[in-house]
């Protein structure tokens, strides 16, 4: 499904010159440069309009939010729906000890990338003995245990009605009066979290991840070991992951279990939007972001009227035939598109 090519683990082809070496990954950092600078536009574009700040902040967030899911899910080629949970020890790790206890919001972001990185070891552990759907259906079922486990410790989680969080705007407590501060906070992680995303995809751990997806057994065969693979990717994902749904809990300063644990809302729109961008790609989860998070909301606004969960199937409709038209997703496409003129070209 990814639209990577992998490398392969040993050949007898000659290795590129030193000149090609260097100018790969600066070919590639260049092109992050670029893009960072057409988000920065982006934001500066929608300043001042509330409604489309909104929707670009939320982009951004669930853009990085999905940008973590890809290190495993892409790269790693381990299909998650439980990236949820991670989301929501993040959430909830701002909204219980800034809510309840008054802890910087900025330290409670620190705090949760342990507490998500010790869950994902834990969970981790037992699911990637399992294979294929057999692992996804694990991770669904572990993002349906946290939704229940949040509604029933009360009164630890707040349960059903949730934890609110006071409004004090200072940036020490990462509230704001001027919300593109939220913009630019969100473009901030998401810069962090795609420049994390890029330097894996090139570095010893990226091969290793995608010779596990390609293949665990020659994997394992070449020197990669399979579980520590696995458990590095998934560590990695899981704490980026917390620092989103972290943020995500500052910005609506509210967290219940079915803000950040609904499957449809969190969980699976992580899948969907990496799957729409360019799963395995590195700016597939941003340009599915952008393409996503806007088509939803625009939708609840036209089919506000029509019958409740009508715009959620216009949006799976879109869902399914967009992949369809756009194999390997929109990156994947263009990036083929581009290559195929080029070849042209030179002919």
């Amino acid at each position: 499904m990814s639209t990577v090519s992998t490398e392969p683990l040993a050949t007898t082809e000659p290795q590129p010159s030193p000149r090609s070496a260097i100018t790969s990954p600066a070919r590639a950092w260049g092109a992050y440069a670029v893009g960072i600078v057409l988000l920065v536009l982006l934001l500066l574009l929608v300043q001042g309009k509330d409604y489309w700040l909104n929707i670009v902040t939320l982009a951004f967030l669930f853009a990085a939010a999905a940008s973590a899911w890809n290190i495993i899910g892409g790269f790693g080629g381990q299909l998650s729906f439980g990236h949820g949970v991670f989301f929501a020890v993040g959430a909830y790790s701002v909204a219980i000890l800034y809510g309840k206890h008054g802890i910087s919001p900025w330290l409670c972001l620190l705090i949760g990338i342990p507490v998500a990185m010790a869950v994902a070891a834990i969970t981790s552990a037992p699911i990637f003995r399992l294979r294929g759907p057999f692992f996804s259906m694990a991770t669904l079922a572990l993002n349906q245990v946290a939704l229940v486990l949040a509604v029933y410790f009360a009164s630890f989680t707040g349960g059903a009605q949730g934890v609110a969080m006071p409004f004090k705007p200072s940036t020490a407590n990462l509230t704001f009066v001027n919300r593109v501060n939220y913009g630019i906070v969100s473009l901030v992680l998401l810069a962090i979290v795609v420049a994390v995303a890029l330097w894996v995809s090139r570095s010893r751990l990226g091969y290793a991840l995608r010779a596990v997806r390609e293949d665990d057994q020659s994997a394992a065969a070449a020197g990669f070991g399979i579980f520590r693979t696995k458990m590095t990717g998934m560590l990695l994902s899981g704490a980026l992951t917390s620092v989103a749904g972290g943020l995500y809990a500052v910005y609506i300063h509210y967290v219940d279990p079915e803000s950040v644990l609904n499957l449809g809302d969190v969980g699976v729109r992580f899948v969907l939007i990496a799957l729409l961008g360019g799963i395995g790609t590195v700016s597939g989860p941003v340009v599915g972001a952008l393409v996503l998070i806007p088509l939803v909301y625009q939708l609840q606004g036209l089919l506000a009227g029509a019958r409740p969960g009508v715009n959620l199937a216009v949006v799976g409709l879109l869902i399914v035939l967009i992949p369809l038209a756009f194999r390997g997703g929109i990156v994947g496409s263009v990036t083929k598109a581009w290559g195929a003129m080029q070849r042209r070209r030179a002919r």
